[in-house]
């Protein structure tokens, strides 16, 4: 399967709650920025930072009243990935479930490709 055929990037209905908690408190106009960053136990790793500059070429991603960014390289690393937050017993996390990773680390955001 090739990524060009994917939908660049997708938010579940679960991240974009727990995003809409996290931007309550910050200023209008802020976002959640996911960006793809060399390092980690895999090769490369996922970074999260709440943000409020954008980028002309930032893939901008919304959903139910929340915007998520995501810069030209890195989406070249997420294509057809979907952002997701999980709550388990275990502990609570945003997960990227990506097409293009072909190992992960128990960590959860870290990957290679």
């Amino acid at each position: 399967m090739t990524t060009e055929a994917l939908t660049p990037v997708t938010v579940s209905a679960n991240a974009a709650r727990r995003i809409k908690e996290i931007l309550s408190s910050e200023p209008a106009g802020a976002h959640l920025r996911v960006s793809v960053e060399g390092g980690g136990c895999s090769g490369f790793r996922y970074e999260f930072a709440v943000d409020t500059v954008r980028q002309d070429e930032d893939l901008t991603v919304e959903r139910d009243g929340i915007t998520v960014v995501v810069d030209p390289v890195s989406l070249e690393y997420m294509k057809g990935a979907e952002i997701d937050f999980v709550d388990e017993l275990i502990g609570a996390s945003f997960q990227i479930k990506n097409p293009n990773a072909t190992s992960g680390c128990g960590c959860g955001t870290s990957f290679s490709v």
